[in-house]
């Protein structure tokens, strides 16, 4: 007999997004490349970086590479990672979760995480602001978005429950991680991103 629980044998690491993969890729659109583009100007010319729950690659991972960065890529959505692997055939993407991944076994100048951390569960959202932190580089910046505002909510094309932490939880979390934020954005769909920095001269253990 199996000693995993039903739950976590039934889990769907994708938090359901290969369900609706093809939906996806169809109709990604352009919304927060602008802002991507933006927080990389703070970036080194040809900076290495991370995209979690990268989906397809578009718009995040394709504004990084078109403006000179070396992409590294995680999904747990094999649809999406196929999708990504045919559009980006240079660069490297796992198929996992975010939260079990080992990103590469290496560290970032940069890590994006757009429309990824409020559809995972609130103790999982702070193990991979933790992660994150671990895999960047002194003075490397981490980009998510997540709402200001602490509440649940239904996601429309997964049918699955989304949280925010809310802004003084996410502030404490990435400071607890060793991060600060530094900025803030929302884009033309009013996604809310913070950016925050890993301080040059501390290690994060």
């Amino acid at each position: 007999m199996s000693m995993v629980p039903e739950r976590s044998a039934q889990a769907d690491p994708s938090n359901g997004w290969e369900a609706v993969a093809a939906q996806l890729i169809a109709g990604r659109s352009r919304i927060g490349a602008a802002t991507v583009r933006t927080w990389g100007r703070a970036l080194p010319a040809g900076a290495s970086v991370l995209d979690l729950g990268c989906g397809s690659g578009v718009p995040v991972s394709e504004t990084l590479i078109e403006d000179g960065f070396v992409v590294w890529a995680i999904d747990a959505s094999p649809s999406l990672v196929a999708a990504f692997r045919s559009r980006f055939p240079g660069a490297p993407v796992a198929c996992e979760a975010v939260e079990a991944s080992d990103y590469f076994g290496r560290t970032f100048d940069g890590i994006v995480a757009i429309g990824l951390m409020f559809l995972l569960q609130p103790d999982v959202q702070r193990a991979v602001i933790g992660g994150a932190a671990s895999a960047l580089k002194p003075g490397g910046r981490f980009l998510f978005t997540a709402p200001r505002e602490m509440g649940t909510w239904v996601d429309i094309m997964t049918g699955r429950q989304s949280t925010s932490l809310g802004d003084e939880a996410y502030r404490k979390a990435l400071a607890d991680a060793g991060l600060t934020v530094v900025a803030e954005y929302v884009d033309e769909g009013d996604s809310h991103y913070y950016d925050a920095s890993r301080q040059e001269s501390e290690q994060i253990a």
